[in-house]
C-alpha cells in the first residue's frame, strides 16, 4: 500500500518518500542576492525529504520584492545555487527551484532604477512591504504592456535553463500566493481588456504560455507549478475561484508536468476557517502527480496519501524546525517548535541550529 514513506516518480525526478519540503522564504541571501554556504547547509540538513522545493527565486531584477532573496538571473547567483544543489545531492536528496516574479508586491526601492513594479493592471495592493530599511506602503504598479509579455515569458524560460545549469533536478513555477502569475489569474487584480484579461481563459493565458515555454526549455518531466486557489495573501481574490482553477487544472493536463503543487486554504488559518473550495475536484480533474500543502501533521498527511487524495504532502513549518522530519515521523518522535522570531533574520539562529534526533 502506498503511504508517506513510499518512493515516487514525479516525471524525471525520483523521490525516496512523499514528504516534500514546501517553498519558504528565509531572507538570508548574500550580497547581490547570491545563495551562500549557509543556505547550502540549510538545505543539506533537510535532504532526507523526498523533494525539496526551494525558497522562491526571482527570475530577473524586476522580479524581486523582498530583501535578501536569492535570485537565478546572474552568473554569481547560478554559481551560488550550484553549492546548494551539490550539498543536497551529496546528502542523497532531490531539489527543485521555485521560479518567482512578485509583480506588484514590490516597491521602487527594490526595483532597478527606482522603477514602478509591474502588474497585470495598475491596482495598488493594500498593505506594506519591507524594503530593507523600513516598512513602506505599496505603490500603484505599472500595467504590463502587451508588447512586453513575450519577453517576460522568455525570462521564465531562461531562468529555468539557469536552474538546470545550477544543477537542480527540476523547477516549480510560482503561480500562487498573490504574485505576478497569480495576479493575472485572479479577477480582483486583472482588469485587462486584451487577450490576457477578462474571461478565465484569457486570465489563465499568461500562466499557460509560461508553462509551455518552461517545458520547451528544459523538458516537461522536470517542471511543476504552484497554485493557491483561495488564499487572500497579498490582497487578491477571485470572483469564481472554483471555475477559474478548474479551468487552469484541466489546461495543465496536456503538458504532462512532473507535479502540481496546491496550497490549500487561506494562509495560516485553521482548516475550519478556510474559504470554500473543492480540492477533491482538483484531484479528479488533474491527471498527474498532485502535492497538497497546508496545515498537515503526520496523521492527516498519511491519510491523504493512503486514500489517494494526494501523491505527496508538502510541509513548511514542520520541516523548517525539524530537518529530520521524515525520521521523526517514522519513529513517532516529538517535534521541534519553529522559532517564529527568526524566520527572516538571525542567520544560523532559527535556521541551521535546530536539533536532530539522537542516535
Amino acid at each position: 500500500m502506498t503511504d508517506l514513506f513510499s518512493p515516487a516518480q514525479f516525471g524525471a525526478i525520483e523521490l525516496a518518500n512523499r514528504v516534500v519540503m514546501s517553498s519558504l522564504t528565509r531572507n538570508r541571501a548574500g550580497v547581490g542576492n547570491v545563495p551562500t554556504p549557509l543556505i547550502a547547509e540549510y538545505y543539506r540538513q533537510r535532504a532526507s525529504a523526498g523533494l525539496i522545493l526551494t525558497e522562491a527565486s526571482p527570475i530577473c531584477a524586476e522580479g524581486h520584492g523582498y530583501p535578501r532573496t536569492p535570485g537565478i538571473h546572474t552568473p554569481e547567483q547560478i554559481a551560488g545555487w550550484k553549492q546548494v544543489t551539490a550539498a543536497v545531492h551529496g546528502a542523497g536528496g532531490k531539489i527543485a527551484l521555485q521560479l518567482w516574479h512578485v509583480g506588484r508586491i514590490s516597491h521602487p526601492d527594490l526595483q532597478p532604477g527606482g522603477a514602478l513594479p509591474v502588474a497585470p493592471s495598475a491596482i495598488r495592493p493594500a498593505g506594506q512591504v519591507f524594503t530593507g530599511q523600513a516598512m513602506q506602503d505599496f505603490v500603484t504598479p505599472r500595467a504590463l504592456e502587451l508588447s512586453e509579455i513575450p519577453a517576460l515569458i522568455a525570462t521564465f524560460a531562461q531562468a529555468a535553463l539557469n536552474a538546470m545549469e545550477a544543477g537542480f533536478d527540476g523547477v516549480e513555477v510560482h503561480a500562487g500566493n498573490g504574485y505576478l502569475l497569480d495576479q493575472f489569474l485572479r479577477s480582483s487584480t486583472n482588469h485587462r481588456t486584451d487577450a490576457y484579461g477578462g474571461s478565465k481563459e484569457n486570465r489563465a493565458r499568461l500562466l499557460l504560455e509560461v508553462m509551455e515555454a518552461v517545458c520547451s526549455a528544459i523538458g516537461n518531466s522536470r517542471v511543476g507549478v504552484r497554485l493557491s486557489p483561495v488564499t487572500p495573501f497579498n490582497d487578491l481574490s477571485d470572483e469564481h475561484p472554483q471555475e477559474t482553477f478548474d479551468y487552469v487544472v484541466t489546461q495543465l493536463n496536456p503538458l504532462n508536468l512532473a507535479f502540481l503543487d496546491v496550497l490549500q486554504g487561506t494562509g495560516g488559518a485553521p482548516r475550519d476557517e478556510w474559504l470554500p473550495f473543492d480540492y477533491d475536484q482538483t484531484r479528479a480533474l488533474y491527471k498527474g502527480n498532485l502535492i497538497l500543502n497546508n496545515d498537515y501533521d503526520f496523521e492527516t498527511a498519511q491519510q491523504a496519501v493512503m486514500s489517494g487524495a494526494a501523491d505527496a504532502i508538502a510541509f513548511g513549518r514542520l520541516l523548517l524546525a525539524n530537518p529530520d522530519l521524515v525520521e521523526r515521523f517514522r519513529r513517532g518522535a516529538p517535534l521541534n517548535a519553529p522559532d517564529y522570531d527568526r524566520l527572516y533574520t538571525g542567520e544560523e539562529k532559527g535556521y541551521t541550529d535546530y536539533p536532530f534526533l539522537a542516535g
